[in-house]
C-alpha cells in the first residue's frame, strides 16, 4: 500500500499496518496511506483491523511537521481530521489492535474506531496536548467528548492526564484489554465475528446513530482551520 502503511486481506479481513519508525508519527504520507488502505478496504467489501508495531500504536502527529509552520500544522491536523471523521462514518466495522502507546492522534484513532483492543502492560493511553503547550483543537475535544466518559473527558482533555490500558477501558479509549501474545488473534476474532453483521445495516445504522457526532465534526474541522488551532 506504501512505505508506511502496510495491507494484506486476510479471509475477508483487511489488516492494516502502521510502522513509521520508533514513534509511528503521524504525517502526510501516513494518512494518505491510510486512506488509501481505506479506500481498498472498502472495495474489497472487507471489515479492517488496524495496528502498529510492538510496543506502541503512534505517538501522534509528525512533531516535524507540526514545528515547520502554523499553516504546515494546519495542514496536518486538519488531514487527520478528516481522516477520523472518515474512519466514523466507514462503512464496514474499523478495530483497532492497540499494541501499546497511544498517544495524542494516535489515542484519537482509537477514538475513531468502531471497536478497540488494548494489551497489558505499562503502556500509556491518551492525550497529552495540555502538557506539551498546545491547545486542544476543536476536532479533538469533540472526538474527546462524544467516545470517553464525561469525567474522564475532563480528565483527558483539560488534564492531559494518561491511563493505562485497564484505565483505559473505564475512560472510554479501550474495550478490551488482552495479554500481547493474544492481540491479533483477539482482533481476526472480533473482525470474523463482526463479518456476521448485515453490512447494509451496520452502515446504516452507524451512520444514522453518529448523523450529530459526524455534522460537529465537519463545523469542527472549519473552525480548526479559522482559529488556526488556538
Amino acid at each position: 500500500m506504501s512505505e508506511v502503511v502496510g495491507y494484506q486481506l486476510q479471509d475477508g479481513v483487511a489488516v492494516i499496518n502502521l510502522d513509521n519508525g520508533k514513534v509511528n508519527a503521524v504525517s502526510h504520507e501516513v494518512i494518505d496511506g491510510l486512506n488509501k488502505a481505506l479506500d481498498q478496504a472498502e472495495a474489497d467489501k472487507a471489515v479492517v483491523v488496524l495496528t502498529g508495531k510492538p510496543g506502541i500504536l503512534s505517538g501522534g502527529y509528525d512533531l516535524k511537521v507540526m514545528q515547520t509552520s502554523m499553516d504546515a500544522a494546519i495542514g496536518l491536523v486538519t488531514a487527520g481530521s478528516t481522516l477520523a471523521r472518515r474512519m466514523l462514518a466507514h462503512p464496514f466495522p474499523i478495530i483497532v489492535a492497540c499494541p501499546g502507546h497511544a498517544v495524542a492522534k494516535g489515542a484519537f484513532l482509537l477514538l475513531s474506531a468502531d471497536y478497540r483492543i488494548g494489551v497489558e502492560g505499562a503502556f500509556q493511553i491518551g492525550l497529552n496536548e495540555v502538557a506539551i503547550g498546545m491547545t486542544m483543537h476543536h476536532v479533538g475535544i469533540e472526538l474527546a467528548r462524544g467516545r470517553l466518559t464525561t469525567p474522564a473527558f475532563h480528565r483527558s482533555v483539560i488534564n492531559a492526564e494518561m491511563f493505562g490500558p485497564e484505565a483505559a477501558v473505564n475512560a472510554g479509549f479501550l474495550d478490551q484489554v488482552v495479554a500481547p501474545e493474544a492481540l491479533m488473534d483477539t482482533a481476526m476474532a472480533t473482525a470474523k465475528a463482526m463479518k456476521k453483521l448485515n453490512m447494509r445495516a451496520h452502515k446504516q445504522t452507524k451512520l444514522k446513530s453518529r448523523a450529530e457526532f459526524l455534522a460537529t465534526l465537519d463545523k469542527s474541522i472549519a473552525l480548526d482551520q479559522d482559529s488556526k488551532l488556538q
